[in-house]
């Protein structure tokens, strides 16, 4: 099973050196600090930061209050923390939707994305192809087959228009020449309590979530949307085996804060502080989720790939997040 207490400690230790620089007396935080979440309780998110706020609280010694605001794919809770005071005291935990692609999705966003101030990456898991217990289709092959006899009738779950659950499976269509039926959700738990009791047929999950439903007999996982095997599902075969060529997906979640907050600049951090790398997240946070073989370094992070679809090759231009697409692979989330 993946180990949230060890992805949180690997984020504390990035987070620490931010949070340090708020207040040049160094008594950062002398009261509660709040952190909004974008997503309602109970999803991926939101259980990263509530242990990585607890982690906070134990270290700095002030409480780090959760509020959850979701709704509009994660554009509720960012425009929240844009117009809060940029003084440290209120930071958005998000996926990378509100600061990557929904400035393409969206006519307007009453806040300015690029302007957030990115602190840490808290965690990074990649995503797979989960089905209710109870569908037909035991294989990935079967899956495809069936969608393509039954156009338009196979339904699929997302945490909301323009999460990567969202647009890994208008991918996934795109790619199978598939076409099935999107239902949206406001967040994770909304969406995997749907799945389980069979009202929606798939969705496409990061593999922490997915993970605890597989095992408990709840849902299946009939692919990974990675470049080889994990060790943690070795039967379990990636989309690539199964003929869709460079099908990679994976997620992640974000700390950010006001903008014009001191000390939260991306470009201050010092030699070894991981606040919104370039490239990839922490390593070797999740060992158990490597795949087979070399570890691959992923899209997100990095700067926006080449020749990417306009509504996924969107980025955070200071931190450069990236929601690029090169040929199937993708890099957003949940």
């Amino acid at each position: 099973m993946l180990r949230y207490p060890a992805l949180v400690a690997a984020a504390l230790v990035a987070t620490l050196p931010v949070l340090a620089q708020q207040d040049p007396a160094a008594d950062y935080p002398n009261r509660p600090v709040k952190i909004i979440v974008s997503v309602p309780a109970g999803g991926g998110v939101d259980t990263v930061t509530r242990i990585f706020a607890a982690r906070l609280q134990q270290r700095l010694g002030q409480p780090f209050v959760i509020e959850n605001r979701g709704g509009g794919g994660g554009n509720i809770g960012a425009e929240a923390v844009y117009t809060a005071e940029p003084d440290g005291y209120t930071l958005l935990a998000t996926q990378p939707a509100p600061i990557t692609s929904n400035i393409a999705l969206y006519k307007k966003l009453n806040f300015d994305p690029v302007a957030l101030e990115p602190v840490a990456v808290m965690s990074k898991f990649p995503n797979v192809l989960l089905v209710r217990q109870d569908f037909s289709a035991k294989t990935v092959q079967e899956f495809i087959a069936y969608a393509k006899a039954n156009p338009g009738k196979v339904t699929y779950a997302s945490q909301g228009p323009g999460t990567t659950s969202h647009l890994t499976a208008e991918l996934f269509a795109k790619a199978t020449g598939t076409k099935m039926l999107h239902v949206p959700y406001r967040g994770t738990g909304p969406a995997l309590n749907d799945l389980v009791a069979g009202h929606v047929d798939f969705i496409f999950m990061e593999l922490a979530s997915a993970h605890k439903l597989h095992d408990a007999g709840k849902s299946r996982i009939l692919a990974v949307a990675t470049e080889k095997r994990l060790d943690s599902l070795p039967d379990i075969p990636t989309l690539i085996e199964v003929g869709l060529p460079d099908f990679v997906s994976d997620t992640w979640n974000a700390i950010s804060a006001p903008p014009k907050t001191p000390g939260s600049d991306h470009r201050q951090a010092q030699p070894g502080d991981q606040r919104y790398p370039q490239r990839a997240g922490h390593q070797g946070a999740v060992p158990r989720t490597q795949p087979h073989g070399r570890r691959r370094q992923p899209a997100g992070h990095g700067e926006a790939q080449e020749g990417g679809d306009r509504a996924l090759d969107q980025g955070h231009p200071r931190c450069r997040h990236s929601g690029g697409v090169n040929g199937h692979r993708l890099a957003l989330t949940q």
